[in-house]
C-alpha cells in the first residue's frame, strides 16, 4: 500500500459518532492507496455499469455531470483507524445510474472497479436507496486526485476502502466476487460499526 501522511500510534477515542477502534482524524484527510495515483483528466474518465443489468451503460465526464445532482453530508470511516465528521460530497446518487442501466432481479452483488484496475466487492442492497454515489467535489471543491479525483464511489456506511477511487465502473452480478483487499485478507463487506475490518471478523 501506498501511504502519503500515514497515521499510526493515535490513540483510539470513543463517542456516541464512532465505531469501535476509530479515532477522529479533525481536520485531516489521510491519504492511502493501494496503488500510485494515475494522471486522469476529465476527458478521459468514463463510468460504465454492466453485467446483470437490462442494458450496460457508459456516461463520459459531460454526460454524467448532465445527471440530477446529489449529495452526501456525513461521516466517513477507514479501516486503518481514522474517521472524519462532517464530510461534504458532490455528485450523483448511484442509484440514477443503476435505474438507467435496470438491474436483472438476479443480480445481488456488485464489483466496483477503477481506471487502474482496482476493485472492490459490494452487495448490491448496500449500493441502492440512497446508500451510494459517484462524486467528483469534495467541500463545494473538485475532488483531488490524490483522493480519487475525477471522480471516486462513495459508500459511506462502509469502511472506505469499499469507495473506489477513480471509479471506471460496476459490474453487477450473481454471487459475491472478492476485490482487491478481500481476496488479501480483508472482511466482505466491511461494516464499521461491527469492526469488520478483515475476513472472519
Amino acid at each position: 500500500m501506498n501511504t502519503t501522511r500515514g497515521f499510526t500510534g493515535r490513540p483510539r477515542a470513543t463517542g456516541p459518532q464512532l465505531p469501535p477502534g476509530q479515532y477522529d482524524a479533525g481536520d485531516d484527510w489521510p491519504v492511502l492507496s493501494a496503488e500510485v495515483t494515475p494522471d486522469l483528466s476529465p476527458a478521459d474518465w468514463t463510468f460504465r455499469v454492466g453485467g446483470l443489468v437490462a442494458e450496460s451503460r457508459i456516461w463520459d465526464w459531460a454526460g454524467a455531470r448532465r445527471l440530477p445532482a446529489s449529495a452526501y453530508a456525513g461521516d466517513i470511516h477507514c479501516v486503518t483507524g481514522w474517521s472524519k465528521f462532517g464530510v461534504r460530497f458532490g455528485g450523483v446518487s448511484l442509484d440514477t445510474f443503476l435505474e438507467e442501466a435496470g438491474p436483472l432481479p438476479s443480480a445481488t452483488h456488485a464489483v466496483a472497479y477503477a481506471h487502474t484496475g482496482y476493485s472492490a466487492n459490494l452487495p448490491l442492497a448496500d449500493l441502492t436507496g440512497g446508500r451510494a454515489w459517484i462524486v467528483w467535489e469534495y467541500d463545494g471543491r473538485p475532488l483531488a486526485p490524490e483522493h480519487g479525483g475525477p471522480a471516486r464511489l462513495v459508500v459511506p456506511h462502509l469502511y472506505f476502502w469499499k469507495s473506489v477511487k477513480w471509479v471506471a465502473g460496476l459490474e453487477l452480478l450473481d454471487r459475491d466476487e472478492p476485490g482487491f483487499w478481500e481476496q488479501n485478507g480483508y472482511h466482505a463487506r466491511g461494516n464499521p460499526w461491527e469492526e469488520q475490518r478483515y475476513s472472519g471478523d
